[in-house]
């Protein structure tokens, strides 16, 4: 099986004793078709079977399940870790002692601010109740963590949050935003939503304080992406020497969720129906997770198949646009652009930056600056802007294809080097990069025949560039004794290249 689930979220209930303003999935009361004690026994049996490391309960409020202590006893007995996520109103000493009996990894509660803060979002003398039981935790030796969903009532809140929870002894916390979706999509609500520029914010603050040792702060899923500190920040958290990297979401790969009536899909957090795999009263969850037609969004998905920003990054292929929610939630389409991205926000202001600039050679200049610096994306926002003005600037079509490919942008690359050449048919530079481009595509032999044209343009004045790449796509294609033969040819035309590229030789490479 490629894909192996380690851990799920399984939302248990939708009954909930609280009416936060911003919860994601409109819990009120429990709905008639939950699964039965039965039923959700033998789930906690399917999900060990199926290799589960741990399973998060939440809801609704989970407390509110009257058998939430018979499956907490089940998941463990079958040796998967039982956390629960609550919102802390009933969590009083006899309850945190049955959870803990019961056999509870962490145990985390939201706190959303601090004071009048958290109890204007959630309910009123919700925040005592929730240190409170934060402190019995401590008490009792529960594994204690805590979510904060960060919006605008609460942003300027998080020293004071961070502050209380070291008070506490609390050394897990959560940080994610807050989308609008359920009753944060409600427009009573939805100001309360954060700017995307507010973003680097929240990474900014988790950033500050990602070295104290008394705390683990983790960026959720939605915060990021390839911003500095994010990745720093990330790292930290895990206490991880090597940089920890978002790489896509795992949803239908390494996790799913579970819905309070059977319903399976790759995220709990995604509640449109038109991404529910299947029901668990229909199919075994096993049959649901190795059918190769289900999670066809999360485990197809490529870079190419993103829009805007998105399909354009440098990082594109890695992280895939991020938290698919977020792009869901805000775009209304999951393979939408993420306007919650740290780098696009970065972009977005060099674009503001560069809004002024109008002379074409001074476009052209700022390009080249970029592009001698590796700083690829802004210079193919510089480029494109020039060839708005000059279509047919061939020097310019040239410099797009490469740092479009730069970007592993490789159609748009493709299409501007075929620009250039019919304006230019015996431009070298262009010829070789429409090669290279061709290749990178899986079409090598139409991408030797440029690289080979281009070595031919040289004549006896060899562009070395042209030998090198051909002498690459040679090796990369496994056809090693050509290789040999381009490096003993250019070694006649220009004594000592193969002396200076010996990553080129064959025996060497091998």
């Amino acid at each position: 099986m490629e894909h192996q689930a380690i851990t799920c979220v399984w939302e248990v209930t939708m009954g909930c004793n609280m009416r936060c303003k911003h919860c994601g999935s409109a819990c009120t009361h429990p709905l008639p078709d939950e699964l039965t004690p039965d039923e959700g026994l033998d789930l906690c049996d399917q999900l060990a079977d199926l290799g589960l490391e741990w399973v998060t309960l939440s809801g609704g409020e989970p407390f509110l399940r009257p058998d939430w202590e018979q499956l907490v006893r089940r998941l463990r007995q079958r040796g998967v870790i039982p956390n629960m996520i609550s919102n802390g109103w009933l969590l009083g000493p006899e309850l945190i002692a049955r959870a803990r009996d019961a056999g509870i990894g962490t145990l985390a509660i939201s706190l959303d601010g601090v004071g009048e803060t958290h109890d204007y979002i959630r309910k009123p003398g919700s925040f005592a109740r929730s240190t409170a039981a934060l402190r019995e935790m401590i008490a009792q030796g529960v594994a204690a963590g805590v979510i904060t969903t960060v919006q605008r009532r609460n942003i300027d809140q998080l020293p004071a949050i961070l502050a209380l929870l070291l008070e506490i002894g609390i050394d897990n916390w959560q940080v994610q935003i807050g989308l609008p979706m359920g009753s944060f999509a409600d427009p009573a609500n939805r100001d309360m939503l954060l700017p995307p520029e507010a973003v680097d914010r929240v990474i900014a603050f988790i950033h500050a304080h990602s070295d104290d040792p008394r705390i683990h702060i983790y960026p959720a899923d939605c915060i990021g992406y390839y911003n500095r500190k994010e990745i720093e920040a990330r790292s930290r958290a895990f206490r991880s020497a090597e940089p920890v990297y978002w790489r896509g979401c795992n949803a239908g790969k390494r996790s799913f969720g579970i819905l309070h009536n059977g319903d399976v899909l790759g995220c709990t957090s995604i509640r449109d129906r038109a991404f529910i795999e299947g029901n668990l009263r229909q199919r075994t969850l096993r049959a649901i997770w190795e059918d190769p037609e289900r999670f066809a969004w999360s485990r197809s998905l490529r870079k190419e198949d993103l829009a805007g920003t998105c399909r354009s990054c440098r990082y594109g292929a890695l992280c895939l646009g991020g938290c698919p929610n977020t792009r869901l939630t805000i775009r209304g389409d999951i393979h939408a652009d993420n306007p919650y991205c740290s780098y696009a926000v970065a972009l977005d202001r060099a674009a503001a930056e560069l809004a002024p600039v109008e002379d074409v050679e001074e476009m052209r200049a700022m390009a080249e600056r970029l592009t001698g610096r590796g700083e690829y994306q802004l210079a193919g926002m510089v480029l494109e802007k020039l060839l708005e003005r000059r279509p047919d600037d061939v020097a310019a079509l040239a410099a797009y294809g490469y740092v479009s490919y730069r970007l592993d942008n490789l159609d748009r690359a493709r299409a501007a080097n075929e620009r250039a050449l019919a304006l230019d048919p015996d431009n070298i530079y262009v010829t070789k990069g429409l090669g290279v481009v061709m290749h990178a595509q899986g079409r090598s032999e139409e991408g030797i025949a440029h690289l080979r044209r281009a070595v031919a343009l040289g004549g006896e004045s060899p562009d070395l560039d042209s030998y090198h790449d051909l002498a690459v796509v040679y090796l990369q294609s496994g056809r090693e004794d050509e290789a040999r033969d381009l490096l003993d040819q250019v070694d006649r035309l220009a004594p000592g290249f193969r002396a200076a590229h010996p990553e080129l030789d064959p025996a060497v490479r091998v």
